[in-house]
C-alpha cells in the first residue's frame, strides 16, 4: 500500500502544510477585551494545533520562519435539538478565526476560517462555562483544520507553478 501512495506522488495534507510553514512558527493571538476568555481559549487551541497537528515548533518571533497572527472573529451558539417538552438539549458552537500568515519569503496570506462543534446539555439548563469553553476550543480546532487544508492547497498551487 505504501508503495502505491509513494509511486503516485501522494503526500498528506499535513505534510504539504508543514512544507509551506517551515519548521519554526511564531503564533500570536490577539486578545479581545470584549471577549477575553474566548480569546485565551483560541490562543491555546492555535498553539496546540501547531504542535500536535502539524508537529511545528512554536518559537519566539525572532527565531520563526513563519509568523501567524490570529484573531477571534465571532463565537455563537445555536440550538440543534429539543426534548419532547421543548427544552434545548443540544447546541452547535460556531467560531470564526482570522489568520494572517507571513511567510519567510515576505509573502502574506489573510485567511478567514470557521469551525463548528455539537454538544449536549441537560434539559432545562444553561450552558455551563466548562461546556462553553470545551465547545469553543473544539470548534476552533475544526477551524484550524480548515486553515491547514487551505495552506496545503496553496502549497500545491505554488509547487505546480
Amino acid at each position: 500500500m505504501a508503495l502505491v501512495f509513494t509511486g503516485c506522488g501522494y503526500k498528506p495534507t499535513s505534510q504539504i502544510a508543514q512544507d509551506v510553514l517551515g519548521d519554526r512558527v511564531y503564533v500570536e493571538v490577539a486578545i479581545s477585551i470584549q471577549d477575553a476568555q474566548n480569546s485565551v481559549l483560541v490562543k491555546d487551541a492555535v498553539k496546540e494545533a501547531m504542535i500536535s497537528r502539524l508537529n511545528r515548533d512554536v518559537v519566539s518571533r525572532s527565531e520563526a520562519q513563519t509568523l501567524i497572527f490570529a484573531r477571534l472573529g465571532t463565537v455563537s451558539f445555536s440550538p440543534t435539538l429539543y426534548d419532547k417538552d421543548g427544552y434545548v438539549i443540544a447546541y452547535k458552537a460556531h467560531t470564526n478565526l482570522r489568520l494572517r500568515t507571513v511567510y519567510e519569503s515576505g509573502k502574506e496570506d489573510n485567511i478567514m476560517v470557521s469551525g463548528e462543534y455539537d454538544f449536549t446539555i441537560e434539559p432545562n439548563s444553561v450552558i455551563s462555562d466548562a461546556k462553553r469553553f470545551e465547545a469553543i476550543k473544539n470548534a476552533s480546532y475544526e477551524a484550524l483544520d480548515e486553515y491547514v487544508a487551505l495552506l496545503a492547497i496553496r502549497g500545491l498551487h505554488e509547487h505546480n507553478k
